[in-house]
């Protein structure tokens, strides 16, 4: 028997999860949580084998939760509303099992809940596409040029808008000196100007 736990805030949808699920000859519904909060305290009493988590809560929300229930070995599945598809990534690094969306089919759910209680990883065909569209987006963002030790003190001072003078000063360098360091980091970033050296050190958390 596969004991399910239920998590949203909606007592509405927690009945409509539990009266279908209990219909189920191998799953059993063993408890109900309304918030984030009370999700992490009856895992710790209950030992659920499945949880079906919403992410938008009170108290905790579902990923506040994921991250207190790090490392047990109740199988959790965010169970939400179409929202934001960033949520996905944070979720299942977080250590969930599973994302589904509140619009899946009731047979769908049940073997869903069977296939991660199994072992399984189980993700919407949406949250599927939202974490490769995540991936594509951060593969698209150039990895940082390898700059100097001098050079990126020089770009973190260029970010912070110190000029040229500026930038020899706190250096205790000659303002030739740094002219050279300048036009060094703009060429290899292929940048044309210190403002867009300044938006790279800010991309790559060199600023």
């Amino acid at each position: 028997m596969i004991r399910v736990l239920i998590a949203d805030d909606h007592p509405v949808v927690r009945q409509g999860l539990r009266t279908f699920l209990d219909l189920q000859d191998d799953i059993t519904v063993v408890g109900e949580a309304g918030d984030g909060a009370q999700a992490v305290e009856l895992v710790a009493e209950l030992a659920p084998d499945v949880l079906l988590l919403d992410l938008k809560m009170p108290v905790m929300d579902g990923l506040g939760a994921l991250q207190r229930l790090s490392g047990v070995t109740t199988r959790i599945v965010v169970l939400t509303s179409m929202s934001d598809p960033s949520d996905v990534g944070p979720a299942m690094r977080a250590g969930a099992a599973g994302f589904l969306y509140k619009d899946v089919d009731p047979t769908a759910l049940v073997q869903a809940v069977r296939a991660v209680h199994g072992g399984q990883v189980l993700l919407a065909p949406e949250a599927a596409e939202a974490m490769l569209a995540t991936a594509a987006a951060q593969a698209a963002v150039p990895a940082p040029v390898p700059l100097t030790e001098r050079e990126r003190e020089v770009l973190a001072l260029i970010a912070a808008g110190r000029s040229n003078r500026e930038i020899a000063r706190s250096l205790a360098v000659a303002e030739k000196t740094v002219k050279t360091h300048v036009s060094n980091v703009l060429m290899k970033l292929g940048v044309q100007d210190r403002t867009q050296a300044a938006l790279y050190a800010v991309r790559h958390g060199l600023g």
